[in-house]
């Protein structure tokens, strides 16, 4: 397996395991998902493999873009754009290497420890199954954030707990906890904090028993033209983030939520 900067990948048996190492919070940004993506291109070359474990190391599985990092606001074209969703830079290029993910051809299972928010739940939820804890936290915080959602969750989300728990998830942007996300169907196993990873490896060895071949096809049917309806999907989220990261409610929204406080919006 290739070496990677931003995550690690091992075998265990018939089984991957991509372990993303951006600790504490495994903030995304293109780079990310690029990597996640390669891995998963090499995973599907390798016959011996048949599922993935996709985990994270540190406090969160993966809480989104990083609109406070100080790096961000530093720089030049920071100042001068004024824009918070910056340092993602081409957002377009970020969801197609996203829509890569949703091509991979083997099951995966998400270990998702702490907090998935924003990309980060949509990084979860493009993972057939995921594993989870009391403590963790699933958010699509994006209206809160003056934001359009986006990494196709406007097609996966709903898909996985109904039209309106997803649109109650997005209109309101609130946080669930993990009992809630078990509830709803967002996550299919609950379990304490400390056995998370264990019980998505023991999942996807479950599954690595199976035909590779069966495995292959089954899933391909199951997820026939997922990735093309992402695709079209990250299309037009692109298209409604594009004029809203230009609005000064999604500053607005950004400071707010760096301060810690309600944001005070004004539809402009």
């Amino acid at each position: 397996m290739t070496s990677y900067k931003d995550i690690g990948v091992e075998t265990n048996g018939h089984v991957a395991i991509i372990e993303i190492r951006k600790p504490p919070f495994n903030f995304f940004d293109i780079m990310l998902i690029q990597q996640i993506a390669n891995a998963l291109d090499e995973i599907d070359a390798d016959p011996e493999i048949r599922a993935t474990v996709l985990c994270a190391e540190g406090k969160a599985f993966c809480a989104g873009a990083d609109f406070g990092d100080p790096k961000r606001k530093e720089t030049e074209a920071a100042a001068k754009s004024g824009d918070p969703a910056d340092n993602l830079g081409s957002i377009g290029h970020l969801y197609t290497e996203a829509v890569r993910i949703f091509r991979a051809k083997k099951p995966i299972v998400a270990a998702v420890q702490g907090a998935a928010i924003g990309g980060g739940l949509g990084l979860a939820v493009s993972a057939d199954f995921r594993v989870t804890c009391s403590e963790a936290r699933f958010a699509a915080n994006f209206t809160k954030l003056g934001f359009h959602p986006g990494f196709g969750l406007t097609v996966t989300l709903p898909e996985l707990v109904g039209k309106n728990n997803a649109e109650l998830m997005f209109y309101t942007s609130r946080r669930l906890t993990g009992e809630d996300a078990f509830k709803i169907g967002l996550a299919n196993l609950l379990v304490p904090q400390n056995q998370v990873r264990a019980e998505a490896l023991k999942l996807a060895r479950e599954i690595a028993e199976c035909s590779p071949l069966g495995l292959l096809s089954t899933r391909a049917t199951m997820r026939g033209g997922l990735a093309d309806r992402v695709m079209a999907a990250t299309k037009h989220e692109l298209a409604e983030q594009t004029w809203l990261r230009a609005t000064d409610d999604f500053k607005e929204g950004v400071k707010a939520t760096e301060e810690r406080r309600v944001a005070n919006f004004k539809g402009r």
